[in-house]
């Protein structure tokens, strides 16, 4: 089974946020092990990157507003790639603060969802949401319509 990790800066503090990102968590249960790893905020963007660091495996996308913008459909062929080569992936959610250039040039892929800033709380849930979204494109699903 494909692996799928999400790496984050701070917890989830509204229920609602994460009740959303455990809904489709589950509904990636069909095509994915998914795991979620949050990291506390440190004083420095600098002490966060070496804990960042530290969870980032496989093929790995950083979340970044100077990232590359996809639409839904080149994501899943993004994460299709990943899953045909047999590849664990790593999804990383910086704090309010953004991340540490380290982080940055770890990335395989910086990906931008908008020119928008989002909370990095719900940032989650709309990364989730677009994971299955992607999941469910590569399974020729017309829940993306």
């Amino acid at each position: 089974m494909q692996k799928v990790n999400i790496v984050c800066i701070g917890k989830l503090k509204e229920k609602f946020f994460a009740e959303a990102v455990a809904e489709y968590c589950k509904r990636l249960t069909r095509f994915a092990s998914v795991q979620i790893v949050e990291l506390p905020e440190r004083r420095t963007l600098a002490e966060e990157a070496v804990a960042v660091l530290r969870e980032m495996r496989g093929a790995c996308f950083v979340l970044a507003v100077e990232g590359k913008k996809m639409s839904s459909e080149q994501l899943a062929a993004a994460v299709r790639a990943q899953c045909d080569a047999g590849r664990e992936m790593t999804f990383v959610i910086g704090s309010s603060c953004g991340l540490d250039d380290s982080v940055k040039k770890r990335a395989d892929v910086l990906l931008s969802f908008s020119d928008m800033t989002f909370p990095h709380q719900l940032m989650r849930v709309i990364l989730c949401e677009q994971l299955y979204r992607a999941f469910m494109i590569n399974a020729g699903s017309a829940y993306h319509k």
